[in-house]
């Protein structure tokens, strides 16, 4: 059995003690400090076994005691007026055992939880399926419950924070990395897969590359957590054409090998319904054209037929390139007994007009993503075939964007949905919440996020998403997320009252907390926590990359490996 921690204070008499809540005086020769986990034991209650509350601290305050006014700070300190600093630590009650709900009383002695009691305080003894989540401030390991991640009791992630402070997307992958090589999948984590967009930089490119400027201290951070720091190791990655390419060659600097090209063909335009994620703003919805979008979306797919490699031909016209079919689409709707057929009828020429413009105006962003110019387009498809699936969009403008997201989110959406079973799993970190799923109008992408947060648990598919603000997203998308977590945040947004699961004093840390560092609020834990989690074992930069651990299987040498003569 473990020796109980010394005693740090003592329940106080001049606050009041409820059992929810109460101070604890801190005794001369200890110190407590915001997050420490304490424990206490009342053993007076008639007819009762003892109670054991344990309880989190959640403000500390230090106080003169014989000061009547500011100004006798001066007296004191130069020993003209008697008093004594006394040290407060306000506690939040997290557990009682037995469930007993009394408060404690005045005098009794409080002391740190560790080991087994830090566990039952914070509810990870009954947690049969832990996920490291990071580290509590005395550097302790922070689980989750998986059961509010895989769909059991609760599922998806949402993370607030400043964008390049909050270190959002970072914490997502090292929630990812937890989750395939902590063991708390078990046999699953074989089979579960995670997509991410990677919608700033190149950071996200180098995952199954080692990061060279870990440290030592980051190793024992990551032992700490049961994991073994390192790469992803099944990675794909895709990324758009680069712009005028005729060979469609990725539109990525840093990293030169193991990146695939995606667009789409115009076949699959058509046929696949893909107009709508053209017209993918939440404004687009409040505009009259939607009706025309529809209708045309309709013909496409019942006109359009195939001629090889991805081109279509539409009532007699061969279409090659997303320009050609733009421009025909415009003459379709324009076209006075056409018009009729492919916009609809009743619809006035204004109305036309602003569709036509829109159109338009998608060309020069899209027309290296839809096409049927370049051999064997089957290739340059994306496939959910490696455990993590990276989709590159940082060089794209936001309507091109909303366009990849969207088109992407459908498809992995619908493969769960073909399958017909939560397992194996599918996650998808999103960062930039608030442009695919805004609060206010709707669209394709916030449709198919809806569903995703409110039919995603039972389907399998998880959503990990982040935003710089949660109240520009939409509330049923944050509602719906069991784990919230918070970076810094500016003080206007912290106020908003989508952040009420953080106490005032929470709040207020989350204008200042360091990146690195994360407040997080989960089903089973009554007060949120601030977690740390260790530098990313795999790279973020092309700097940062060490070798390739699947460079083996595809060395420069074609040669190399063939047998001497």
């Amino acid at each position: 059995m473990e020796d109980p921690e010394p005693l740090v204070g003592r329940v106080i008499g001049t606050e009041d003690a409820t059992p929810l809540e109460f101070w604890v005086g801190v005794g001369p020769d200890a110190f407590l400090q915001l997050d420490d986990v304490v424990a206490l034991e009342r053993t007076d209650l008639p007819g009762r076994e003892p109670v054991k509350i344990y309880g989190v601290v959640g403000q500390v305050r230090a106080r003169h005691e014989g000061a009547r006014f500011d100004s006798d700070v001066w007296l004191i300190e130069d020993g003209v007026l008697p008093a004594e600093v006394s040290e407060a630590a306000q506690v939040q009650a997290t557990r009682f055992e037995p469930e007993v709900f009394v408060p404690p009383l005045p005098g009794q002695a409080v002391r740190r939880a560790s080991g087994a009691e830090r566990d039952q305080a914070l509810f990870f003894d009954g947690m049969t399926k832990r996920l490291p989540a990071g580290l509590t401030r005395d550097d302790e390991p922070l689980y989750v419950n998986l059961e509010f991640l895989d769909g059991t009791r609760g599922a998806h992630v949402n993370i607030s924070g400043i964008s390049g402070v909050a270190t959002k997307t970072t914490y997502a992958t090292f929630l990812l990395y937890s989750l395939f090589h902590s063991g708390a999948l078990g046999a699953d984590a074989v089979n579960t897969k995670a997509l991410i967009f990677n919608v700033k930089g190149e950071d996200l490119l180098f995952l199954d590359h080692p990061n060279t400027a870990l440290r030592s201290e980051d190793h024992d951070r990551y032992t700490k957590l049961g994991l073994t720091p390192g790469p992803f190791t099944s990675v794909d990655v895709f990324a758009p054409p680069r712009r005028g390419d005729r060979n469609a060659a990725p539109d990525v600097t840093s990293r030169t090998e193991g990146v695939t090209s995606v667009f789409w063909t115009l076949e699959q335009f058509c046929a696949d319904e893909l107009l709508p994620f053209l017209f993918a703003d939440a404004e687009d919805d409040r505009q009259q054209y939607t009706m025309v979008v529809h209708n045309v979306t309709h013909r496409l797919k019942q006109h359009a037929q195939p001629v090889g490699d991805g081109a279509v031909g539409i009532d007699g016209t061969v279409v090659r390139t997303f320009r050609d079919l733009v421009e025909l689409i415009s003459a379709k709707v324009e076209d006075e007994e056409e018009g009729m057929v492919w916009a609809g009828r009743a619809i006035g020429a204004g109305t036309i007009g602003a569709f036509i413009r829109r159109l338009n105006g998608a060309i020069r962003h899209l027309e290296a993503l839809i096409r049927a110019d370049v051999p064997n387009p089957e290739r340059h498809r994306v496939k959910f075939e490696k455990q993590v699936t990276v989709v590159d969009l940082h060089n794209l403008n936001d309507r091109a964007k909303r366009f990849v997201v969207g088109v992407v989110l459908r498809k992995a959406f619908e493969e769960k949905e073909r399958a017909g079973q939560a397992k194996p799993l599918q996650f998808v970190v999103l960062d930039e919440l608030n442009k695919y799923a805004p609060r206010e109008g709707a669209s394709p992408i916030k449709e198919i996020l809806l569903d995703v947060a409110e039919r995603g648990r039972s389907l399998g598919i998880i959503l990990i998403g982040a935003q710089q603000t949660a109240s520009e997203v939409e509330r049923r998308i944050v509602a719906n997320s069991a784990i919230r977590v918070v970076g810094r945040l500016d003080a206007a947004e912290a106020a908003r009252g989508e952040y009420g699961f953080l106490p005032q004093v929470q709040r207020q840390r989350a204008t200042i907390i360091k990146p690195g560092t994360m407040l997080l609020s989960q089903p089973e834990i009554p007060v949120p926590l601030m977690v740390q989690f260790p530098f990313p074992a795999w790279a973020t930069r092309a700097a940062e990359a060490g070798a390739n651990p699947s460079a083996t299987e595809h060395p420069d040498d074609v040669f190399s490996t063939f047998p001497k003569l």
